[in-house]
């Protein structure tokens, strides 16, 4: 029961654990983290805990609780249109008028914007306005991948509930619970460039391949010495949100790693590690293998993934 749904995150649990047994529930929360990253999930554990009817909250036995999971409770209310690439100032004026018609079932309604990060200015300042009064039984949840897209005052204003990624123990053993006829190098592979987010692992499993297009296409041009290749796989990446890339980045400097570690004789190399290690120096796989070392913590910080694309472009000829 409680937030045990959600994976990891021990302290965060016991934190909301703790101020929903003290009935001290925030009218704001923003949940930030990459996709996979639970988000959703959480969401949906906090939701159910502001309309819980049992003593520990979320009990998620009451009726109130299984109505959220579910998503069929009516004062569970979900605030987007995905056939628009934006939260619309619209949409956010409408659920603004309806928090202020009293709740249906329960003592309190929430609001749950799962892509607070698509809202524009205007739609953040509409926000904004019932976030400085809101009525006493309104509870907003906003799911963001990007924080810092957010105007500073309504951040200010909310609970900020950073998501964190797992271990890899922890994403080997659900990996193998969930898929347990999957390959062991599929696992191991999903685990590793996944970024610590179960979602992202799921979703490589389930591709059924241990190595990524990219990836694959990052050996082909690398091995070739094909600028042009190179530089459209980096420029399919440009776009692709922080942790995704990191992921990537992370992948190829452990094969390029396994390359040349192989060419000294002190272990057998995967086919893919094995191309680079015949077609590359032991200076050149060095180079490289500097050069994303170099970038990976610029791109854990705030450098953006299309710049760095650029840098690699050129680095990596």
């Amino acid at each position: 029961m409680g937030f045990e749904g959600l994976l990891g995150n021990e302290r965060l649990k016991e934190n909301l654990t703790r101020s929903f047994a003290r009935g001290r529930i925030s009218h704001f929360y923003l949940i930030s983290g990459p996709e996979g990253s639970g988000k959703h999930t959480l969401a949906r554990l906090v939701g159910a805990a502001a309309i819980c009817k049992g003593s520990q909250k979320p009990c998620l036995s009451c009726n109130a609780c299984r109505k959220v999971m579910a998503d069929t409770h009516p004062d569970f209310i979900t605030v987007d249109d995905p056939e628009k690439k934006t939260v619309t100032v619209e949409l956010v004026r409408q659920a603004r008028a309806d928090m202020f018609v009293q709740p249906n079932e329960a003592e309190r309604k929430v609001y749950l914007f799962p892509r607070a990060q698509d809202m524009r200015t205007e739609g953040q300042n509409a926000l904004l306005k019932v976030l400085e009064e809101p009525p006493s039984y309104g509870v907003f949840i906003l799911l963001t991948d990007n924080p810092e897209k957010l105007l500073p005052t309504v951040r200010s204003r909310c609970t900020e509930l950073k998501l964190q990624g797992l271990t890899d123990d922890q994403l080997r053993r659900e990996l193998k619970q969930r898929y347990p006829k999957a390959d062991p190098e599929q696992i191991e592979g999903a685990v590793s460039r996944c970024g610590g987010y179960l979602g992202q692992a799921k979703a490589l499993v389930e591709e059924g391949s241990d190595i990524a297009p990219q990836t694959e296409a990052f050996v082909k041009a690398f091995v070739a010495r094909d600028t042009l290749l190179l530089t459209l796989t980096l420029v399919e990446m440009e776009k692709w949100k922080r942790d995704q890339a990191i992921g990537e980045w992370q992948a190829w400097l452990q094969l390029l790693q396994t390359a040349l570690i192989a060419q000294t004789g002190n272990q057998p190399a995967p086919a893919h590690a094995k191309l680079l290690q015949s077609s590359r120096t032991p200076g050149e796989l060095m180079h490289a293998i500097e050069v994303l070392q170099e970038i990976i913590p610029f791109a854990q910080g705030n450098v953006s993934v299309a710049a760095i694309c650029g840098h690699l472009q050129w680095a990596l000829r």
